[in-house]
């Protein structure tokens, strides 16, 4: 009994004492249904830094454009069922929160046309979420992405904080408290 009182102590003086590390286990016990699936990690991970490719061969970008903003960044691709099946519910996410503080960042990964993107786009009624491609998989490969979907959120300072395999409901109530717990300023 004695070791575990120590260890609750031990925990509840380390979260008090880090405000990020008390926001992410606000955030985990905020999970339910698909999200039970969502892995915060102990302490943030550094994300990729490959480029990954705008939209009509704008050029390419990184993740670190995104610092400053939570980011809950979705790995996909055209012939993948549970990333059809989870897209319109990304953008869903992205219609409620996204702006100031979050934004929803999807990334076709692997061979997917530039056509196909858009077809699929169309097809499923998403006209909300930027086309981004990694056509080499340079991104993935750096970030471990093995199997699709795969969704991460991203901290502030670009550092995955949590990841997610398969499909989820991103549009539940419980993934939009999660969002919001972790957009909430430091108590």
């Amino acid at each position: 009994m004695s070791r575990l009182l120590s260890a609750l102590l031990l925990a509840a003086f380390t979260l008090g004492a880090n405000p990020a590390l008390a926001d992410l286990a606000t955030a985990a016990g905020l999970r339910e249904g698909d999200m039970k699936k969502l892995v915060f990690h102990d302490s943030p991970e550094p994300s990729g830094k490959a480029a990954f490719d705008l939209p009509e061969g704008g050029g390419t970008k990184t993740l670190e454009a995104y610092q400053g903003n939570w980011v809950l960044l979705n790995f996909w691709a055209t012939w993948c069922a549970p990333c059809r099946h989870e897209m319109p519910m990304l953008s869903e996410l992205q219609s409620t929160l996204g702006g100031n503080g979050f934004e929803v960042v999807t990334i076709a990964s692997g061979r997917n046309s530039p056509a196909g993107i858009v077809r699929f786009f169309d097809e499923i009624g998403v006209d909300n979420l930027t086309r981004y491609q990694d056509p080499n998989m340079r991104l993935s490969a750096e970030m471990g992405i093995f199997g699709l979907p795969i969704t991460v959120i991203l901290d502030p300072a670009g550092n995955e904080v949590a990841r997610l395999r398969g499909d989820a409901d991103w549009s539940s109530d419980s993934a939009k408290a999660i969002i919001a717990a972790l957009m909430a300023p430091p108590s």
